[in-house]
């Protein structure tokens, strides 16, 4: 039977269940739009560039953030409270 590895990197057999965690990134987001922040561009690999009006600012957001300091951390310097 084939193996493959889980997040807690335990062999598992194939056919198991693997938990998959959420990001943080569609809920960042939506809570970027709804200040009026605005999509600008592609930045390097899979991050974006956003601009927020609050801070006058460009802010840089992963496509893949798995953390919610990180996500908290956007927010902040988009000029907004912690969501997370």
């Amino acid at each position: 039977m084939p193996y493959r590895l889980r997040l807690s990197h335990a062999i598992a057999p194939l056919d198991s269940p693997v938990l998959v965690m959420p990001g943080f990134t569609p809920e960042l987001k939506k809570i970027l739009r709804a200040h009026e922040c605005k999509f600008i561009k592609m930045g390097r690999g899979d991050h974006e560039i956003w601009w927020s009006p609050i801070t006058d600012r460009k802010i840089t957001v992963d496509n893949n953030i798995k953390s919610r300091h990180t996500a908290n951390a956007v927010l902040k310097q988009a000029g907004l409270k912690k969501a997370f």
